[in-house]
């Protein structure tokens, strides 16, 4: 036998003695399940929890293996937690739970002739991305802010709002998350879009007249390449890139020109300079679409949630080990910082499942009682990357 096969079987011998422990360890975590249950305790005690990884990490003086042996006993609570949650049927006792158990049965059917807010000029890729997923006869209409659209479904003008939240080379849409955590509001659907960016002027202009682009702040950002060939342009943000065309339109300006979609030439009478200047030809937007209230349609496969963590160490491992143990796939985590609170930030989540599998129940449970607020934005069928 050679040296690394002895290590090899002491590693076996070493592996059935931890599942002999982890199983007689479970058989006792059983009856503490069977302890609570009877006598309407919680599963989640997280001061108790707490002080046992602590402990355990305290057992070895190696302080490179303190934090292995924390891990690991993180892990072990969280599949301890998950056997007590198949015999403790908890109520909704945290408020982020109570909220979305409220908004579950107060859910709606999907609006039939729905009218559609999105923010922009007619040709914008929000635009084609509200045709995209409501078709193209859909009654729609773009306003000029992103406020104004989360505005529009307040005061009961629109039944769905169409929004940007990630474009795949200048990543998330930070207005829209600050206004998705204002707004209690959810998310019912999402597509995306190919962006594929042009430059675009009066009829008859030549390149070299250009003296002046403007865009959105977000097509500016994704042609920044080409934009750098030609450092003496102006560049000059505008609320949207069918607007920045209409821009151009209207003033007449046959030293301007605008970076947009193709077809918002069309719309606006203008001359395409260039095609495809934005550096990434792998360009897309992901939007969401967002309705005042709940909605579960058929596909639903990924949910999306927004929480703020309580000030202690850890808190944030405590989260993420809860998707280990569960074997949920986390697609994204996005933080925002809290408007007048220094240091402190809401995290965007978005992880595959459906709100109705029994399976998720302990899990939405859990997420509230480990988080200082948890709010479910929505559950929705995921658009193909």
């Amino acid at each position: 036998m050679d040296e690394l096969e002895q290590y090899r079987r002491e590693i076996d011998r070493i592996d059935a003695e931890l599942v002999r422990c982890f199983l007689e360890r479970m058989d006792v975590t059983q009856k503490v399940g069977s302890y609570k249950q009877a006598r309407g305790l919680p599963v989640l005690d997280a001061a108790r929890e707490r002080r046992v990884v602590d402990a355990r990490a305290a057992m070895t003086a190696d302080p490179a293996r303190k934090a292995d042996v924390a891990a690991l006993y993180e892990c072990i609570m969280g599949l301890s937690r998950r056997q007590q949650r198949q015999l403790v049927a908890e109520g909704a006792g945290d408020s982020g739970y109570a909220a979305f158990a409220a908004a579950l049965a107060g859910r709606r059917e999907p609006v039939e002739r729905p009218r559609v807010v999105y923010q922009g000029e007619p040709g914008c890729f929000s635009e084609a991305a509200a045709a995209d997923f409501f078709g193209p006869a859909a009654d729609s209409r773009g306003l000029p802010w992103f406020p104004d659209v989360f505005a529009a479904l307040e005061r009961g003008e629109a039944d769905y709002a169409v929004l940007p939240v990630e474009n795949s080379s200048t990543g998330s849409i930070r207005q829209v998350y600050d206004l998705l955590a204002q707004y209690n509001y959810y998310i019912v659907g999402e597509c995306q879009e190919k962006v594929e960016h042009c430059l675009m002027a009066l009829p008859g202009v030549e390149l070299g007249e250009i003296r002046t682009v403007c865009s959105h702040e977000q097509g500016l950002m994704q042609c920044e390449k080409y934009l750098d060939g030609h450092r003496d342009w102006k560049r000059v943000p505008t609320l949207d890139t069918a607007g920045a065309a209409k821009l151009v339109a209207r003033t007449g300006d046959r030293t301007a020109a605008a970076i947009g979609p193709r077809r918002a030439a069309g719309i606006y009478g203008l001359h395409i300079l260039a095609e495809a200047i934005n550096y990434n030809s792998m360009n897309h937007t992901r939007f969401v679409v967002v309705s005042p209230r709940l909605e579960l349609r058929p596909g639903r496969d990924k949910i999306s949630a927004v929480f703020r963590l309580p000030h202690q160490s850890g808190s944030l491992h405590s989260i993420l080990t809860v998707f280990a143990v569960q074997g949920l796939n986390l697609l994204k985590i996005e933080s925002r910082p809290i408007p007048g609170r220094g240091w402190e930030y809401l995290f965007f989540l978005d992880f595959t499942g459906d709100v109705l599998a029994p399976e998720l129940d302990g899990v939405l449970h859990e997420l509230g009682q480990l988080a200082a607020e948890f709010r479910i934005l929505g559950n929705f069928k995921g658009c193909e990357p």
